[in-house]
Protein backbone atom coordinates (compact mmCIF):
# COMPACT_ATOMS: atom_id res chain seq x y z
CA UNK A 1 0.00 0.00 0.00
CA UNK A 2 1.10 3.50 -0.70
CA UNK A 3 -0.50 6.84 0.42
CA UNK A 4 -0.34 9.55 -2.56
CA UNK A 5 -1.03 12.83 -1.50
CA UNK A 6 -0.88 16.61 -2.82
CA UNK A 7 -1.48 20.35 -1.62
CA UNK A 8 -3.80 21.78 -4.59
CA UNK A 9 -5.46 24.81 -2.81
CA UNK A 10 -6.31 25.54 -6.58
CA UNK A 11 -7.85 22.19 -7.69
CA UNK A 12 -11.55 21.77 -7.31
CA UNK A 13 -11.31 18.04 -8.06
CA UNK A 14 -7.75 15.93 -8.09
CA UNK A 15 -7.28 12.75 -9.69
CA UNK A 16 -5.25 9.96 -9.29
CA UNK A 17 -3.41 8.09 -12.19
CA UNK A 18 -1.42 5.06 -10.68
CA UNK A 19 -0.26 2.11 -13.38
CA UNK A 20 -2.83 2.76 -16.10
CA UNK A 21 -5.59 3.27 -13.38
CA UNK A 22 -7.50 6.37 -12.17
CA UNK A 23 -8.91 7.26 -8.63
CA UNK A 24 -10.67 10.45 -7.35
CA UNK A 25 -8.66 11.44 -4.38
CA UNK A 26 -10.63 12.93 -1.36
CA UNK A 27 -9.09 16.47 0.17
CA UNK A 28 -10.42 15.47 4.10
CA UNK A 29 -10.05 19.25 5.78
CA UNK A 30 -9.32 22.62 4.38
CA UNK A 31 -5.62 22.77 4.47
CA UNK A 32 -6.50 21.38 0.56
CA UNK A 33 -4.48 17.98 0.63
CA UNK A 34 -5.66 15.73 -1.37
CA UNK A 35 -4.88 12.38 -0.16
CA UNK A 36 -5.68 8.88 -1.23
CA UNK A 37 -4.21 5.35 -0.50
CA UNK A 38 -3.74 2.44 -2.64
CA UNK A 39 -3.87 -0.91 -2.18
CA UNK A 40 -1.64 -1.92 -5.07
CA UNK A 41 0.98 0.31 -5.24
CA UNK A 42 4.48 0.67 -3.94
CA UNK A 43 7.89 1.21 -4.65
CA UNK A 44 8.42 1.48 -8.61
CA UNK A 45 5.14 2.82 -9.29
CA UNK A 46 4.29 5.31 -12.20
CA UNK A 47 1.30 8.14 -11.29
CA UNK A 48 0.50 11.78 -12.00
CA UNK A 49 -2.11 13.56 -10.89
CA UNK A 50 -5.32 14.87 -12.91
CA UNK A 51 -6.22 18.42 -12.27
CA UNK A 52 -9.72 19.45 -12.63
CA UNK A 53 -10.82 18.69 -16.09
CA UNK A 54 -7.04 19.08 -17.63
CA UNK A 55 -6.55 15.23 -19.34
CA UNK A 56 -3.25 15.79 -19.18
CA UNK A 57 -1.37 13.75 -15.61
CA UNK A 58 1.08 16.01 -13.64
CA UNK A 59 3.86 14.93 -12.03
CA UNK A 60 3.67 15.21 -8.33
CA UNK A 61 5.27 18.43 -6.88
CA UNK A 62 7.04 16.61 -3.67
CA UNK A 63 8.19 13.44 -6.45
CA UNK A 64 11.21 11.56 -5.37
CA UNK A 65 12.01 10.51 -8.67
CA UNK A 66 11.66 11.13 -12.52
CA UNK A 67 13.09 8.73 -14.50
CA UNK A 68 11.32 10.17 -17.81
CA UNK A 69 12.15 13.43 -16.93
CA UNK A 70 10.65 16.66 -15.75
CA UNK A 71 7.82 16.50 -18.32
CA UNK A 72 7.08 12.45 -17.71
CA UNK A 73 5.35 10.90 -14.48
CA UNK A 74 6.74 10.26 -11.30
CA UNK A 75 7.75 7.16 -9.98
CA UNK A 76 7.56 5.67 -6.18
CA UNK A 77 10.79 5.85 -4.30
CA UNK A 78 11.40 3.99 -1.49
CA UNK A 79 14.60 5.31 0.86
CA UNK A 80 14.59 2.69 3.52
CA UNK A 81 15.41 0.55 0.66
CA UNK A 82 19.24 1.78 0.34
CA UNK A 83 21.71 -0.16 2.57
CA UNK A 84 24.25 2.84 4.31
CA UNK A 85 27.83 2.01 5.30
CA UNK A 86 28.69 5.44 6.72
CA UNK A 87 27.11 4.88 10.15
CA UNK A 88 30.52 6.35 11.89
CA UNK A 89 31.09 9.20 9.26
CA UNK A 90 30.93 12.41 11.38
CA UNK A 91 31.74 16.08 9.22
CA UNK A 92 34.96 17.72 10.01
CA UNK A 93 34.31 21.15 11.30
CA UNK A 94 33.69 23.71 8.53
CA UNK A 95 35.73 26.16 10.12
CA UNK A 96 38.87 23.66 9.40
CA UNK A 97 37.33 22.87 5.54
CA UNK A 98 38.84 23.21 2.73
CA UNK A 99 35.91 22.89 -0.15
CA UNK A 100 35.97 21.90 -3.29
CA UNK A 101 33.12 23.01 -5.93
CA UNK A 102 32.13 20.81 -8.56
CA UNK A 103 29.73 20.02 -11.71
CA UNK A 104 28.81 16.60 -11.87
CA UNK A 105 27.84 16.97 -15.67
CA UNK A 106 31.57 18.34 -16.52
CA UNK A 107 33.65 16.95 -13.67
CA UNK A 108 34.04 12.97 -15.31
CA UNK A 109 33.91 12.32 -19.00
CA UNK A 110 30.68 10.29 -18.38
CA UNK A 111 28.97 12.92 -16.58
CA UNK A 112 27.31 11.14 -13.54
CA UNK A 113 27.58 10.53 -9.82
CA UNK A 114 28.80 7.08 -9.94
CA UNK A 115 31.38 8.35 -12.78
CA UNK A 116 32.63 10.65 -10.04
CA UNK A 117 32.85 8.03 -7.36
CA UNK A 118 36.25 7.59 -9.41
CA UNK A 119 37.64 10.93 -8.83
CA UNK A 120 37.63 10.94 -4.49
CA UNK A 121 40.63 9.35 -4.14
CA UNK A 122 42.04 12.17 -5.81
CA UNK A 123 40.15 14.61 -4.02
CA UNK A 124 40.86 12.88 -0.84
CA UNK A 125 44.73 12.97 -1.30
CA UNK A 126 44.97 16.67 -2.53
CA UNK A 127 43.45 18.15 1.00
CA UNK A 128 39.77 18.48 0.07
CA UNK A 129 37.06 17.73 3.47
CA UNK A 130 34.07 19.11 1.48
CA UNK A 131 32.89 18.42 -1.53
CA UNK A 132 30.15 21.15 -2.95
CA UNK A 133 28.20 19.68 -5.40
CA UNK A 134 26.07 22.26 -8.13
CA UNK A 135 22.56 21.40 -7.68
CA UNK A 136 21.46 17.79 -8.93
CA UNK A 137 17.83 18.60 -8.57
CA UNK A 138 15.65 17.82 -11.82
CA UNK A 139 16.02 19.91 -14.44
CA UNK A 140 14.81 20.09 -18.46
CA UNK A 141 17.21 18.38 -21.06
CA UNK A 142 20.04 16.25 -20.33
CA UNK A 143 22.73 18.78 -19.47
CA UNK A 144 22.77 22.46 -17.53
CA UNK A 145 24.40 23.77 -14.67
CA UNK A 146 21.13 23.16 -12.18
CA UNK A 147 19.75 26.15 -11.41
CA UNK A 148 16.76 25.74 -13.23
CA UNK A 149 15.62 22.81 -11.11
CA UNK A 150 11.73 22.04 -11.20
CA UNK A 151 11.13 18.70 -9.54
CA UNK A 152 13.71 19.98 -6.49
CA UNK A 153 13.06 16.30 -4.63
CA UNK A 154 13.73 13.85 -7.80
CA UNK A 155 17.79 14.03 -8.59
CA UNK A 156 18.24 14.34 -12.09
CA UNK A 157 18.33 11.06 -13.95
CA UNK A 158 20.97 11.82 -16.87
CA UNK A 159 22.99 11.89 -13.26
CA UNK A 160 21.92 8.38 -12.24
CA UNK A 161 19.27 9.20 -10.17
CA UNK A 162 18.60 8.91 -6.63
CA UNK A 163 20.30 5.90 -5.57
CA UNK A 164 23.40 7.18 -7.65
CA UNK A 165 23.82 10.22 -4.87
CA UNK A 166 23.41 8.11 -2.44
CA UNK A 167 26.25 5.51 -3.38
CA UNK A 168 27.98 9.01 -4.30
CA UNK A 169 27.62 9.83 -0.63
CA UNK A 170 28.19 6.97 0.95
CA UNK A 171 31.77 6.51 -0.81
CA UNK A 172 32.77 9.98 0.21
CA UNK A 173 31.80 10.01 3.67
CA UNK A 174 34.45 6.38 3.06
CA UNK A 175 37.02 8.64 2.10
CA UNK A 176 36.38 10.61 4.85
CA UNK A 177 35.03 13.92 2.84
CA UNK A 178 31.68 15.71 3.29
CA UNK A 179 29.26 16.41 0.72
CA UNK A 180 27.53 19.55 0.77
CA UNK A 181 24.60 20.10 -1.83
CA UNK A 182 23.35 23.56 -3.90
CA UNK A 183 19.89 24.11 -3.61
CA UNK A 184 18.03 26.67 -5.39
CA UNK A 185 14.82 28.17 -3.61
CA UNK A 186 14.67 31.58 -4.87
CA UNK A 187 12.78 30.65 -7.75
CA UNK A 188 11.95 27.55 -10.64
CA UNK A 189 13.14 26.83 -14.11
CA UNK A 190 11.37 28.14 -17.07
CA UNK A 191 10.41 24.71 -18.55
CA UNK A 192 9.11 21.98 -16.54
CA UNK A 193 7.76 23.49 -13.38
CA UNK A 194 4.08 22.49 -13.41
CA UNK A 195 3.30 23.87 -9.72
CA UNK A 196 1.34 26.74 -10.53
CA UNK A 197 -1.39 23.77 -11.36
CA UNK A 198 -1.54 23.20 -7.97
CA UNK A 199 -1.43 26.35 -5.67
CA UNK A 200 0.69 29.62 -5.15
CA UNK A 201 4.32 28.34 -5.09
CA UNK A 202 5.07 32.08 -7.09
CA UNK A 203 3.76 35.30 -6.35
CA UNK A 204 3.42 38.00 -9.17
CA UNK A 205 4.32 40.84 -6.92
CA UNK A 206 7.79 40.58 -7.17
CA UNK A 207 10.41 38.49 -9.35
CA UNK A 208 14.17 37.31 -9.84
CA UNK A 209 16.44 37.64 -12.43
CA UNK A 210 15.45 34.22 -13.47
CA UNK A 211 11.89 33.81 -13.11
CA UNK A 212 8.83 34.22 -10.74
CA UNK A 213 9.69 34.80 -7.49
CA UNK A 214 9.12 32.21 -4.20
CA UNK A 215 6.26 32.55 -2.46
CA UNK A 216 7.61 33.11 1.03
CA UNK A 217 5.08 35.72 2.60
CA UNK A 218 1.26 35.62 0.83
CA UNK A 219 -1.37 33.34 0.96
CA UNK A 220 -0.57 29.77 0.64
CA UNK A 221 3.05 30.21 2.18
CA UNK A 222 2.94 28.48 5.05
CA UNK A 223 2.82 25.20 2.81
CA UNK A 224 5.26 26.67 0.49
CA UNK A 225 7.55 27.04 3.30
CA UNK A 226 6.47 23.59 4.34
CA UNK A 227 7.12 22.18 0.76
CA UNK A 228 11.08 24.24 0.76
CA UNK A 229 12.21 23.19 4.56
CA UNK A 230 11.19 19.15 4.17
CA UNK A 231 13.19 19.58 0.78
CA UNK A 232 15.89 20.83 2.48
CA UNK A 233 15.86 18.50 5.60
CA UNK A 234 15.56 15.05 2.83
CA UNK A 235 18.52 15.96 1.24
CA UNK A 236 20.21 16.18 4.88
CA UNK A 237 18.46 13.00 6.45
CA UNK A 238 17.43 10.75 3.52
CA UNK A 239 20.52 11.21 1.42
CA UNK A 240 22.83 11.80 4.25
CA UNK A 241 24.50 15.11 2.95
CA UNK A 242 26.07 17.27 5.08
CA UNK A 243 25.35 20.55 4.63
CA UNK A 244 23.26 22.53 2.13
CA UNK A 245 24.55 26.07 0.21
CA UNK A 246 21.41 28.06 -0.53
CA UNK A 247 21.55 29.80 -3.92
CA UNK A 248 21.12 33.51 -3.79
CA UNK A 249 19.10 34.30 -1.06
CA UNK A 250 19.06 37.92 -1.59
CA UNK A 251 16.16 37.23 -3.73
CA UNK A 252 14.29 36.53 -1.43
CA UNK A 253 11.12 38.93 -0.80
CA UNK A 254 10.24 37.60 2.89
CA UNK A 255 8.80 40.08 5.36
CA UNK A 256 7.57 37.43 7.98
CA UNK A 257 8.20 37.72 11.41
CA UNK A 258 10.09 34.22 11.20
CA UNK A 259 12.74 34.74 8.03
CA UNK A 260 12.55 31.58 5.74
CA UNK A 261 16.15 31.43 6.55
CA UNK A 262 15.87 31.64 10.52
CA UNK A 263 12.87 28.60 10.32
CA UNK A 264 15.13 26.58 8.01
CA UNK A 265 17.97 27.39 9.94
CA UNK A 266 16.03 26.00 13.50
CA UNK A 267 14.22 23.27 11.96
CA UNK A 268 18.10 22.10 10.36
CA UNK A 269 19.26 22.31 13.63
CA UNK A 270 16.61 20.27 15.26
CA UNK A 271 17.45 17.39 12.86
CA UNK A 272 21.30 17.69 13.60
CA UNK A 273 20.23 17.10 17.29
CA UNK A 274 18.06 14.13 15.83
CA UNK A 275 20.47 12.51 13.98
CA UNK A 276 23.74 13.25 16.07
CA UNK A 277 25.45 14.37 12.89
CA UNK A 278 26.98 17.95 12.52
CA UNK A 279 24.85 20.09 9.94
CA UNK A 280 25.89 23.20 8.37
CA UNK A 281 24.19 25.72 6.27
CA UNK A 282 26.05 28.22 3.62
CA UNK A 283 24.45 30.82 1.95
CA UNK A 284 25.37 33.15 -1.13
CA UNK A 285 24.23 36.39 -0.96
CA UNK A 286 25.59 40.16 -1.69
CA UNK A 287 23.88 41.72 0.71
CA UNK A 288 26.73 42.13 2.80
CA UNK A 289 24.13 41.73 5.71
CA UNK A 290 25.71 40.29 8.54
CA UNK A 291 22.31 39.03 9.91
CA UNK A 292 23.02 36.38 7.36
CA UNK A 293 25.51 34.52 8.99
CA UNK A 294 24.63 36.15 12.41
CA UNK A 295 22.87 33.20 14.62
CA UNK A 296 19.44 33.44 15.79
CA UNK A 297 19.95 33.71 19.53
CA UNK A 298 21.82 37.02 18.52
CA UNK A 299 18.87 37.89 16.33
CA UNK A 300 20.72 37.07 12.63
CA UNK A 301 19.16 34.13 10.83
CA UNK A 302 21.32 31.34 11.92
CA UNK A 303 23.41 30.32 8.45
CA UNK A 304 26.93 28.65 9.36
CA UNK A 305 28.45 30.79 6.47
CA UNK A 306 28.04 32.96 3.68
CA UNK A 307 29.82 33.29 0.53
CA UNK A 308 31.75 36.21 0.08
CA UNK A 309 31.74 38.08 -3.18
CA UNK A 310 34.18 40.89 -1.97
CA UNK A 311 37.29 39.15 -1.14
CA UNK A 312 36.86 37.44 -5.01
CA UNK A 313 36.13 41.09 -6.35
CA UNK A 314 38.98 43.06 -4.63
CA UNK A 315 41.51 39.94 -5.13
CA UNK A 316 40.92 39.77 -9.13
CA UNK A 317 40.44 43.25 -10.26
CA UNK A 318 44.14 43.50 -9.37
CA UNK A 319 45.33 40.46 -10.70
CA UNK A 320 43.60 41.34 -14.02
CA UNK A 321 43.03 45.32 -14.28
CA UNK A 322 41.62 44.95 -17.48
CA UNK A 323 38.74 44.06 -15.76
CA UNK A 324 36.36 46.90 -14.75
CA UNK A 325 33.39 46.06 -16.23
CA UNK A 326 30.00 46.07 -14.27
CA UNK A 327 30.06 45.10 -10.47
CA UNK A 328 34.28 45.17 -11.02
CA UNK A 329 33.69 48.69 -11.48
CA UNK A 330 33.72 48.89 -7.44
CA UNK A 331 37.18 47.52 -7.01
CA UNK A 332 40.80 47.83 -8.19
CA UNK A 333 43.15 49.05 -5.58
CA UNK A 334 45.28 46.61 -3.41
CA UNK A 335 43.84 48.84 0.00
CA UNK A 336 40.40 47.05 -0.99
CA UNK A 337 41.83 43.94 -0.65
CA UNK A 338 43.33 44.88 2.68
CA UNK A 339 40.30 45.35 3.58
CA UNK A 340 38.78 42.74 2.58
CA UNK A 341 41.12 40.19 4.21
CA UNK A 342 41.09 42.34 7.49
CA UNK A 343 37.12 43.17 7.68
CA UNK A 344 36.13 40.78 5.16
CA UNK A 345 33.06 43.10 3.65
CA UNK A 346 34.58 46.06 1.55
CA UNK A 347 31.28 47.94 1.28
CA UNK A 348 30.19 47.71 5.04
CA UNK A 349 28.09 50.89 4.63
CA UNK A 350 29.90 52.83 1.93
CA UNK A 351 28.95 54.16 -1.22
CA UNK A 352 29.00 51.92 -4.07
CA UNK A 353 29.31 53.18 -7.47
CA UNK A 354 27.60 49.99 -9.23
CA UNK A 355 24.80 50.22 -7.30
CA UNK A 356 24.53 53.93 -6.74
CA UNK A 357 23.70 53.36 -3.36
CA UNK A 358 25.43 53.15 0.17
CA UNK A 359 25.75 49.45 0.20
CA UNK A 360 26.11 46.88 3.59
CA UNK A 361 27.15 46.94 6.86
CA UNK A 362 30.01 46.28 9.22
CA UNK A 363 29.87 42.28 10.36
CA UNK A 364 31.79 43.13 13.73
CA UNK A 365 32.10 40.70 15.84
CA UNK A 366 31.61 37.51 13.50
CA UNK A 367 34.09 34.89 12.92
CA UNK A 368 35.93 35.10 9.41
CA UNK A 369 35.65 31.48 9.23
CA UNK A 370 31.61 32.27 8.71
CA UNK A 371 33.08 33.43 5.03
CA UNK A 372 34.02 31.39 2.14
CA UNK A 373 37.26 33.01 0.44
CA UNK A 374 37.84 31.88 -3.51
CA UNK A 375 38.97 33.47 -6.68
CA UNK A 376 37.56 30.91 -8.94
CA UNK A 377 33.59 29.49 -8.83
CA UNK A 378 30.58 28.71 -11.20
CA UNK A 379 29.42 31.97 -11.05
CA UNK A 380 32.77 34.02 -11.66
CA UNK A 381 34.13 32.09 -14.07
CA UNK A 382 30.65 30.77 -15.97
CA UNK A 383 29.28 33.71 -16.25
CA UNK A 384 32.08 35.06 -18.45
CA UNK A 385 31.49 35.44 -22.21
CA UNK A 386 33.93 32.66 -22.70
CA UNK A 387 34.14 30.82 -19.25
CA UNK A 388 37.80 31.74 -19.36
CA UNK A 389 39.19 30.70 -15.97
CA UNK A 390 41.86 32.58 -14.22
CA UNK A 391 45.06 31.14 -15.52
CA UNK A 392 43.93 31.80 -18.92
CA UNK A 393 43.23 35.84 -17.73
CA UNK A 394 46.08 36.41 -15.65
CA UNK A 395 48.53 33.78 -16.62
CA UNK A 396 50.10 31.31 -14.09
CA UNK A 397 52.34 32.99 -11.98
CA UNK A 398 49.33 35.78 -11.05
CA UNK A 399 46.96 32.16 -10.51
CA UNK A 400 49.57 31.06 -8.32
CA UNK A 401 49.04 33.99 -6.14
CA UNK A 402 45.92 33.67 -5.99
CA UNK A 403 45.92 30.50 -4.70
CA UNK A 404 48.43 31.34 -2.03
CA UNK A 405 46.19 34.19 -0.55
CA UNK A 406 42.73 32.43 -1.05
CA UNK A 407 44.57 29.74 0.93
CA UNK A 408 46.11 31.42 3.65
CA UNK A 409 43.31 33.90 3.84
CA UNK A 410 41.40 34.01 7.22
CA UNK A 411 38.23 32.59 5.41
CA UNK A 412 37.29 28.52 4.66
CA UNK A 413 38.81 28.28 0.83
CA UNK A 414 37.13 27.40 -1.55
CA UNK A 415 38.11 25.64 -5.12
CA UNK A 416 36.52 25.18 -8.19
CA UNK A 417 36.68 22.08 -10.06
CA UNK A 418 40.26 22.15 -11.95
CA UNK A 419 41.70 25.39 -10.99
CA UNK A 420 44.41 23.13 -9.01
CA UNK A 421 46.08 22.32 -11.68
CA UNK A 422 45.03 25.42 -13.98
CA UNK A 423 42.67 23.25 -16.29
CA UNK A 424 42.84 24.22 -20.14
CA UNK A 425 38.81 23.76 -20.31
CA UNK A 426 36.93 26.51 -19.95
CA UNK A 427 33.21 26.40 -17.92
CA UNK A 428 30.75 27.98 -19.88
CA UNK A 429 27.62 28.46 -19.53
CA UNK A 430 25.41 25.33 -21.16
CA UNK A 431 21.52 24.43 -20.99
CA UNK A 432 19.59 21.83 -23.26
CA UNK A 433 16.17 23.25 -23.47
CA UNK A 434 13.69 20.96 -25.87
CA UNK A 435 11.22 24.66 -26.43
CA UNK A 436 12.76 25.27 -29.50
CA UNK A 437 11.48 28.64 -28.56
CA UNK A 438 12.88 29.26 -25.35
CA UNK A 439 16.57 27.37 -26.44
CA UNK A 440 16.84 30.12 -29.47
CA UNK A 441 15.74 33.06 -26.56
CA UNK A 442 18.39 31.82 -24.08
CA UNK A 443 20.92 31.93 -26.89
CA UNK A 444 20.10 35.20 -28.28
CA UNK A 445 19.81 36.32 -25.19
CA UNK A 446 23.38 35.35 -24.23
CA UNK A 447 24.82 37.20 -27.32
CA UNK A 448 22.56 40.07 -26.48
CA UNK A 449 24.33 40.15 -23.04
CA UNK A 450 27.65 40.33 -23.83
CA UNK A 451 27.21 42.04 -27.07
CA UNK A 452 26.42 45.21 -24.91
CA UNK A 453 30.34 44.82 -23.29
CA UNK A 454 31.64 44.65 -26.82
CA UNK A 455 31.76 41.30 -27.52
CA UNK A 456 31.36 40.14 -31.21
CA UNK A 457 28.14 37.66 -30.82
CA UNK A 458 29.54 35.58 -33.19
CA UNK A 459 32.59 34.63 -30.83
CA UNK A 460 29.99 33.73 -27.62
CA UNK A 461 29.52 30.25 -27.37
CA UNK A 462 25.69 28.96 -28.29
CA UNK A 463 24.19 27.59 -24.61
CA UNK A 464 22.36 25.42 -26.73
CA UNK A 465 25.36 23.79 -28.14
CA UNK A 466 26.43 20.42 -27.57
CA UNK A 467 30.14 21.47 -27.73
CA UNK A 468 29.54 24.11 -25.58
CA UNK A 469 28.88 21.27 -23.07
CA UNK A 470 31.49 19.28 -24.00
CA UNK A 471 34.08 21.73 -24.26
CA UNK A 472 33.71 22.47 -20.46
CA UNK A 473 34.32 18.79 -19.42
CA UNK A 474 37.45 18.33 -17.10
CA UNK A 475 40.69 16.76 -19.31
CA UNK A 476 42.26 14.44 -16.42
CA UNK A 477 45.10 13.28 -18.87
CA UNK A 478 46.29 16.99 -18.44
CA UNK A 479 46.92 16.71 -15.21
CA UNK A 480 50.51 14.76 -15.79
CA UNK A 481 51.44 17.93 -18.34
CA UNK A 482 53.97 20.35 -17.31
CA UNK A 483 52.57 23.40 -16.25
CA UNK A 484 49.49 21.68 -14.77
CA UNK A 485 51.68 19.36 -12.62
CA UNK A 486 53.64 22.71 -11.49
CA UNK A 487 50.13 24.14 -10.28
CA UNK A 488 49.00 21.19 -8.73
CA UNK A 489 52.05 20.58 -6.64
CA UNK A 490 51.50 24.15 -5.76
CA UNK A 491 48.17 23.67 -4.49
CA UNK A 492 48.97 20.55 -2.36
CA UNK A 493 51.49 22.51 -0.47
CA UNK A 494 49.20 25.39 -0.07
CA UNK A 495 46.56 22.87 1.17
CA UNK A 496 48.86 20.96 3.56
CA UNK A 497 50.26 24.19 4.98
CA UNK A 498 47.00 25.26 5.85
CA UNK A 499 46.25 22.61 7.53
CA UNK A 500 49.07 21.78 9.81
CA UNK A 501 49.62 25.73 11.01
CA UNK A 502 47.54 26.87 13.74
CA UNK A 503 48.56 30.52 12.77
CA UNK A 504 46.78 29.60 9.53
CA UNK A 505 43.92 28.18 11.62
CA UNK A 506 41.87 31.19 13.74
CA UNK A 507 39.02 32.62 12.04
CA UNK A 508 38.94 35.43 15.08
CA UNK A 509 38.29 38.83 13.26
CA UNK A 510 41.42 41.02 14.03
CA UNK A 511 43.68 38.58 14.13
CA UNK A 512 45.03 39.40 10.09
CA UNK A 513 46.67 42.21 9.44
CA UNK A 514 47.72 43.75 6.00
CA UNK A 515 50.52 46.48 4.69
CA UNK A 516 50.76 47.33 1.01
CA UNK A 517 52.04 49.90 -1.37
CA UNK A 518 49.27 51.02 -4.20
CA UNK A 519 51.87 52.64 -5.94
CA UNK A 520 54.70 49.80 -6.09
CA UNK A 521 52.14 47.47 -5.86
CA UNK A 522 52.69 44.49 -3.26
CA UNK A 523 50.91 43.50 -0.28
CA UNK A 524 51.53 42.21 3.18
CA UNK A 525 49.83 39.83 5.18
CA UNK A 526 50.86 38.80 8.56
CA UNK A 527 48.78 35.76 10.34
CA UNK A 528 50.13 35.30 13.63
CA UNK A 529 53.78 33.90 12.53
CA UNK A 530 52.75 33.71 9.16
CA UNK A 531 53.49 36.33 6.50
CA UNK A 532 52.58 36.33 3.07
CA UNK A 533 54.58 38.57 0.83
CA UNK A 534 53.18 38.75 -3.31
CA UNK A 535 54.54 41.08 -5.86
CA UNK A 536 52.93 42.78 -8.58
CA UNK A 537 54.99 45.23 -9.36
CA UNK A 538 58.67 46.31 -10.40
CA UNK A 539 60.27 46.45 -6.90
CA UNK A 540 62.24 43.38 -6.50
CA UNK A 541 63.55 43.47 -2.42
CA UNK A 542 61.07 43.94 0.14
CA UNK A 543 62.58 43.85 4.12
CA UNK A 544 61.57 40.86 6.50
CA UNK A 545 62.59 40.46 9.94
CA UNK A 546 66.22 38.48 10.09
CA UNK A 547 64.55 35.34 11.48
CA UNK A 548 62.42 34.67 8.93
CA UNK A 549 62.26 30.77 7.10
CA UNK A 550 60.47 30.69 3.70
CA UNK A 551 58.06 28.09 3.88
CA UNK A 552 56.52 28.44 0.19
CA UNK A 553 57.66 30.23 -2.76
CA UNK A 554 55.83 30.93 -6.22
CA UNK A 555 58.73 31.38 -7.46
CA UNK A 556 63.01 31.51 -6.86
CA UNK A 557 63.60 33.96 -3.71
CA UNK A 558 66.69 34.77 -2.34
CA UNK A 559 68.34 36.71 1.15
CA UNK A 560 69.84 40.02 -0.09
CA UNK A 561 72.02 42.25 2.46
CA UNK A 562 70.44 42.55 5.93
CA UNK A 563 67.09 41.61 7.01
CA UNK A 564 65.77 41.42 3.28
CA UNK A 565 64.25 39.32 0.72
CA UNK A 566 64.22 39.31 -3.53
CA UNK A 567 61.04 38.33 -4.68
CA UNK A 568 60.31 38.71 -8.40
CA UNK A 569 57.49 40.71 -10.05
CA UNK A 570 54.51 38.23 -9.75
CA UNK A 571 55.38 36.24 -7.07
CA UNK A 572 54.94 35.21 -3.87
CA UNK A 573 56.14 34.07 -0.57
CA UNK A 574 54.68 32.00 2.76
CA UNK A 575 57.29 32.79 5.55
CA UNK A 576 57.34 31.50 8.88
CA UNK A 577 58.25 34.40 11.51
CA UNK A 578 60.65 32.29 14.30
CA UNK A 579 61.25 33.21 17.55
CA UNK A 580 65.11 33.57 18.09
CA UNK A 581 64.87 30.18 20.25
CA UNK A 582 64.13 28.69 17.03
CA UNK A 583 66.89 29.91 15.07
CA UNK A 584 69.40 27.85 13.17
CA UNK A 585 72.10 28.80 11.25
Amino acid sequence: MHQFEVWAPFANQVRLQASGDVYAMKRPDDRDWWRLDVESAGPGTDYGFLVDDDPKPYPDPRSQWQPDGVYGLSRVYDHSQFEWTDAHFQAPPLSSGIVYELHIGTFAAEGTLDAAIGKLDYLAELGVTHIELMPVAAFEGRHGWGYDGVALFAVHEPYGGPNSLKRFVNAAHEKGLAVLLDVVYNHFGPSGNYTGKFGPYVVASHHTPWGGAINFEDAGSYEVRRFLCDNALMWLRDYHVDGLRLDAVHAFVDRSAIHFLEQLSAEVEALEASLARRLVLIAESDLNDPRVATPREAGGFGMDAQWSDDFHHALFTLLCPAERQGYYADFGSLGQLAKAVERTFVYDGIYSKYRKRVHGKPPAGLSQYRFLGYIQNHDQVGNRATGDRLSHIAGIERAKIAAALVLTSPFVPMLFQGEEWAASSPFQYFADHTDHELARAVSEGRRREFAAFGWDPASIPDPESQPTFENSKLKWDEVAWSEHVEMLAWYRSLILLRRTTPSLNDGAPGKTQVTFDEQARWLRMDRGNIAVICNLGEQRVFPVQRNARVLLASQTVSRAVGDAITLPQDSVVILEVLDSSEMTN
